[in-house]
């Protein structure tokens, strides 16, 4: 593809975005790109990353685009936010923006009299821009200020850049199969450079974006993609062989085979979730895996009948927890954009009756782990308190009583800590995890 092309691509994406945006049924931006790719097969790997890379800046930065469209009167569509992001990118200036037409059939059409104006304005500026409110200069929800600043404190300003940055790509080594030291020897024989990461003994990143999935590796099922904030919940379960281990909330499965490889794949893990959809991503991945020690059921809500059949019979229960993914704005900045304040209320609510719910699974010196992708502390901190007064059945155990790595030590609440990873501090996606060990039925 031309340049052009490339550019009106991206438009045509952006345009389909907030259309659907629209919508009371949210599509997931990967979905979108997957299916307007599906439609464009044409389009080569190179370009279909190019593309994504201007499609996902723009969401990054859309309350910053969409500021400067209001300020010049623009309409908000995808053209404007696209072309404001190339010349405030500084990818483009007016006289080569103007000349894209002519670079292919498939290029945007010429720009109209207020495009000429916008770009003409905007090439003198950068995107921040002194009168912008921090929401708009950091590109987050408005209604979230408070609460952000609650989280962050002094760290505000550089978290909330380091949220709105691109995220690593990060694998698991499949212990099971191999070692990190092997895989990175395997993987660079087919052009992929990698090095290991300082939090998780499992996990190599990536220098840079590929095919991964098509290598020999992938296949034999010695690796899977999963960011390392996310595989450090994996080693606060502290599963051992032989424990019965609960994946309340196991979605498709990446928390749930890392702590089967923990495992040794001795011992028995129960994978539940509501979505079949989404537990059924698991099955082909087991296989690939080669796990045999997990059984998956799908529960109709946190209050199935089933659920009541294991009480007090688990050694450790995780519950990754649905919640706001403000902790993945780097790897999904849409969702910042399509979550209010009604969502967080609800998705609360959830957290916890799925925590009253999961309580009653774990045996007597048996732990439960809560985890999140939040960095909110209503999310997090909030709700096991909440739980910790409703049950004087749980102590916290800090987490570096089980992983000698990383843990808080601001307390929230007297004689506890919790652990915390973000992307301005550790260069993961931000994760919360909270253990609880139970003292007495």
């Amino acid at each position: 593809m031309t340049p052009g092309a490339r550019i009106q691509a991206s438009i045509e994406i952006i345009d389909q975005i907030l259309m659907a945006w629209q919508s009371p049924k949210r599509i997931p931006v990967d979905k979108l790109l997957e299916r307007y790719f599906k439609g464009h097969r044409y389009i080569g790997s190179k370009d279909r990353g190019a593309v994504s890379e201007l499609v996902y800046w723009v969401l990054r930065h859309k309350a910053s685009l969409v500021w400067w469209a209001d300020r010049l009167n623009q309409r908000l569509h995808g053209r404007t936010l696209i072309f404001a992001a190339l010349v405030l990118r500084k990818d483009y200036n007016p006289d080569s923006i103007k000349s894209l037409p002519k670079d292919s059939q498939y290029s945007p059409p010429p720009l109209d009299e207020f495009e000429t104006k916008m770009v003409a304005e905007l090439v003198r500026h950068d995107i921040a821009h002194p009168d912008m409110p921090d929401y708009v200069r950091l590109n987050y929800p408005e209604w979230m200020d408070t609460k952000l600043h609650e989280s962050f404190g002094t760290s505000f300003e550089e978290a909330l850049k380091a949220l709105n940055g691109q995220a690593h790509s990060d694998l698991r080594v499949n212990t099971l199969k191999t070692t990190r030291e092997q895989l990175a020897i395997d993987l660079q024989k087919e052009g992929f450079e990698t090095s290991p990461t300082l939090l998780s003994p499992t996990c190599l990143r990536l220098s840079k974006r590929g095919p991964v999935f098509t290598s020999a590796p992938f296949k034999a099922g010695h690796f899977e993609m999963q960011d390392e904030g996310s595989q450090t919940v994996a080693q606060l379960v502290d599963a051992q062989p032989g424990h019965r281990v609960i994946d309340f909330c196991a979605g498709a499965g990446g928390k749930t085979l890392a702590i089967a490889a923990a495992m040794k794949n001795k011992g028995r893990i129960l994978a539940w979730d509501t979505s079949e959809k989404r537990l059924s991503q698991i099955v082909p991945r087991i296989r690939r895996a080669g796990v045999d020690n997990i059984q998956t059921h799908i529960i109709t809500s946190e209050n199935d009948t089933f659920i009541k059949r294991h009480k007090g019979t688990a050694d450790r229960v995780l519950v990754d927890a649905p919640c706001s993914g403000s902790g993945t704005w780097r790897r999904n900045p849409d969702i910042k954009w399509c979550f209010n304040q009604k969502d967080l209320d609800e998705v609360m609510a959830i957290q916890k009756s799925i925590l009253q719910s999961a309580a009653r699974l774990v045996k007597k010196g048996g732990r439960l782990i809560y985890a999140t992708c939040s960095v909110l502390k209503d999310e997090n901190e909030s709700q096991i308190a909440e739980l910790l007064k409703s049950s004087n059945n749980f102590r916290v155990v800090c987490p570096k009583e089980i992983w000698d790595k990383k843990g808080t030590e601001n307390n929230t609440t007297e004689g506890v800590s919790y652990f915390w990873v973000t992307p301005h501090e550790d260069g993961v996606d931000g994760f919360f995890v909270a253990v609880l060990e139970r003292v007495q039925d």
